[in-house]
């Protein structure tokens, strides 16, 4: 797995190419915070990482407590031409820990390699009514019970349209194709993140209602949080961010914390 993950990475590096010799670049827009995608694309021969300093998820049932932590997910991304750009998402460090009954068990793990493109139908830098087509596939490279255990794919349609100069919506559905839970198989998901964002100079606040719905054949789940978020930019190539999710439903993780951050090369 570290081998594929060094190719994949050395294959984004090249992609990239030269940095180009625009002396203006499109405004800096990570991925990070929230669960929607951006359409805006990077600036052809620049890279960009991203990435999620720590995450951690709580869920209580059925008097159980979960908590799943993330430390390091990277996400890096190639501008390739001024409408398109590749990315690379990977979990270095998972760990997954269960309390019940006085009684504690604890698992470690990586992540599945994932592998996107993004194409802007419109406005690739973001202003005015921005649309793109995301679509991704994702290989099992992870531990043991840490990924789908098989390749997944599927379609996010990211689209944003700004408001004013300090206030914008953004939406983005996605639809993928997944594994079944019991492994022999493959069926439809779907998701959908909406929000609004407001710039306070170099901060950004933003408020995201996400939802989705996954028809496993051993049944179906429906998910939804409110998720918040707030993001600070000391200077054009540099994002600082945190996030708070409050699960909606009984299937939705009760509650999640994360920071993270995004650099332009």
């Amino acid at each position: 797995m570290p081998r594929l993950f060094g190719l994949a990475f050395a294959a984004l590096m090249l992609a990239a190419g030269p940095a180009s010799a625009q002396t203006t670049l499109r405004d800096l827009c990570p991925d990070r915070p929230g669960k929607g995608s951006p359409p805006c694309i990077l600036d052809v021969g620049h890279l960009q990482a991203e990435i999620g300093l720590a995450d951690l998820q709580r869920d209580r049932q059925s008097g159980v407590t979960t908590d799943s932590l993330a430390y390091g997910d990277l996400e890096l991304r190639a501008g390739l031409t001024p409408r398109l750009e590749a990315q690379l998402a990977w979990s270095p460090l998972l760990s997954v820990r269960q309390k019940a009954a006085g009684l504690s068990t604890r698992e470690t793990g990586v992540g599945d390699l994932t592998l996107a493109l993004r194409a802007s139908l419109r406005n690739p830098d973001g202003q005015g009514l921005s649309i793109a087509l995301q679509p991704y596939v994702s290989a099992p490279t992870a531990t043991h019970g840490f990924g789908a255990g098989g390749w997944e794919g599927g379609l996010i349609v990211p689209m944003s349209l700004p408001l004013t100069p300090d206030l914008a919506l953004a939406f983005s559905p996605e639809l993928d194709l997944v594994r079944d839970s019991g492994g022999r198989g493959t069926h439809l998901a779907w998701s959908a993140a909406a929000g609004v964002g407001h710039g306070f100079g170099p901060v950004q606040v933003g408020i995201e209602l996400w939802a989705g719905r996954d028809d496993d054949p051993s049944g179906a789940v429906t998910q939804a949080s409110l998720d918040l978020m707030a993001a600070w930019s000391p200077s054009g190539d540099l994002q600082l961010d945190l996030g708070l999710n409050a699960g909606l439903n009984r299937d939705t993780p009760d509650i999640e914390i994360y920071a993270g951050l995004a650099r332009r090369f």
